[in-house]
């Protein structure tokens, strides 16, 4: 299933429906966005580019984002998109890797790449060019190319924080799943809501896209082209109904600007979260801000925002016996896939046990591009292993833990380091934490924190340290703190912990 064909039946149905806004501007009906990626899909086919083809999209959020995308899959061809925030070289790297064989981009982000992909590399078009203009206004076709449930339509790299990116292959199968999954797991889509893009819509942001092309929703790309809160409450108030992707970070500084400002989110309907550790204080603080807007999903590149959920109900609940539990876990197996908790050697521990999160079914990738090695690594008899920490309770809900990788062994004994960190954030002074292991030759491994400090504000080692007494074992708190103004973070704004234990042992 081919997925611009659900913006065919969405045009057809009501051709005169909202689609793309820039900021509270409307810039085209369904009518006009199916128009312009048929035309991109026909100039794309004349350019013998079809089934089997990659197309690099690397660009800013924008809504011709959106109309490229569509463009690619109307040809039958497989997007790959680059996260606008790496540098050029890094995306010549994806480019070259993936074999693509042109790249829609920006006049921005695209002056250098024809020269870094020289006479023999993709071909390279700016999306504000008179010629991507005029590949909107081509013949359309009149029928999106057919594609099957194994054809490649999303190739996406990962982050890369151990190394270069590979490239997971998502099939319009797998995107489909993740897709129905949504509207039973997630959150239900009328003809009246919108999605906004605040975060970078290579990734979970515009992944979201497709159960609002379904039902025939808007789709809102802020004027900044990104996040900034101040902006997305304005644009709630004004459009209504809207929903939308965050990173937990994102959500803590929404929240800290809408209390700030007197507002409680007014026209939010849903705000999905992922991408990192969301703090206890940081969720209960945003429903007592904002109300129950927020529903949290667990995934990974190898199986998109399609793992477990954590519902609207659940986020906001405060009656259930055991809500803080839940509340601090990703909820439960979304209703495609089957999760367990194994061993290292794949035995499924008891429930309670912590053990490796391992998932398999529809939403699982079709592997990595080009690289068998590292798929039979991670694909084992079918499950897929996500390299991640957790335990389930009795009534399956699943606790993220911590990365395997991040473990610490001390003594002998598992630390993980999320749960240092979530004691470390209630100081009242404290914003963020990254807890990691240093060598030790007595211990194998010692606990180091590094802390920043809320601004202009002075925190105490010794309190922390009593904090940690007096929550968790005394073997797992940090034997050295270190204060710094910034934690390293990658373009998706996850901490890299690989850095700091870097910075640790290049110091030893």
């Amino acid at each position: 299933m081919n997925p611009a064909e659900w913006l065919q039946r969405a045009a057809t149905r009501d051709p005169d429906a909202p689609a793309l806004f820039r900021g509270a501007h409307q810039v085209a009906n369904y009518g006009e966005f199916l128009r312009s990626a048929a035309g991109i899909g026909a100039a794309l086919g004349a350019q013998g580019i079809g089934p089997g083809s990659r197309v690099a999209v690397f660009m800013a959020n924008r809504t011709e984002y959106l109309e490229a995308l569509y463009g690619i899959w109307f040809c039958g061809a497989a997007a790959v998109p680059i996260n606008a925030k790496l540098h050029e070289k890094e995306a010549v790297w994806i480019i070259e890797n993936a074999e693509a064989v042109l790249v829609l981009t920006d006049d921005k982000l695209g002056a250098n790449l024809k020269q870094l992909l020289g006479p023999e590399g993709a071909g390279v078009m700016s999306v504000d060019s008179e010629t991507f203009s005029s590949m909107r206004e081509a013949t359309p076709l009149d029928a999106p190319v057919g594609m099957d449930r194994d054809d490649l339509l999303w190739l996406f790299y990962t982050s890369g924080t151990t190394g270069k990116p590979k490239g997971v292959r998502m099939s319009t199968g797998n995107l489909m799943a993740m897709t129905f999954s949504y509207f039973i797991d997630v959150d239900d889509v009328r003809t009246e809501d919108a999605i906004l893009y605040a975060a970078p819509m290579s990734h979970g942001a515009g992944i979201y896209n497709f159960m609002h092309v379904i039902r025939g929703g808007r789709h809102v790309v802020p004027e900044s082209g990104g996040f900034d809160p101040s902006e997305i409450l304005d644009l709630a108030e004004e459009l209504d109904h809207i929903s939308m992707f965050a990173a937990p970070t994102m959500v803590k500084r929404l929240v800290d600007v809408a209390r700030a400002d007197g507002r409680n989110g007014k026209g939010i309907k849903t705000i999905v979260y992922a991408g990192g550790p969301m703090y206890e204080a940081d969720i209960l603080d945003a429903v007592e801000t904002m109300g129950p807007r927020f529903v949290q999903i667990y995934g990974q590149g190898e199986c998109p925002m399609a793992i477990t959920a954590l519902s609207r109900h659940d986020v906001a609940d405060r009656i259930h016996p055991r809500w803080r539990e839940r509340l601090n876990s990703v909820g439960v197996a979304q209703c495609d896939v089957r999760v367990r908790i194994v061993d290292e050697n794949g035995r499924e521990v008891a429930r309670g046990d912590t053990g490796e999160i391992v998932v398999r079914g529809a939403p699982v990738m079709m592997g990595y591009w080009r690289n068998d090695e590292a798929s039979a690594k991670t694909i084992r008899d079918g499950w897929l292993w996500t390299g991640d920490m957790g335990r389930m309770d009795e009534d399956g809900y699943i606790s993220l833990i911590d990365r395997s990788k991040d473990m610490i062994i001390s003594g002998g004994s598992n630390i993980y380091p999320r749960e240092v960190e979530e004691v470390l954030l209630m100081h009242p002074d404290v914003s963020e934490v990254a807890v990691v292991g240093r060598p030790h030759p007595e211990w194998g491994e010692e606990v180091i924190a590094f802390v920043v400090p809320i601004a202009g504000r002075e925190v105490a080692a010794a309190a922390l340290d009593q904090m940690c007494l007096d929550q968790i074992a005394r073997f797992k708190r940090p034997k050295h703190y270190r204060f710094v103004d910034a934690l390293p973070k990658n373009n998706y704004g996850k901490v890299l912990k690989t850095d700091l234990r870097e910075r640790l042992l290049a110091e030893e």
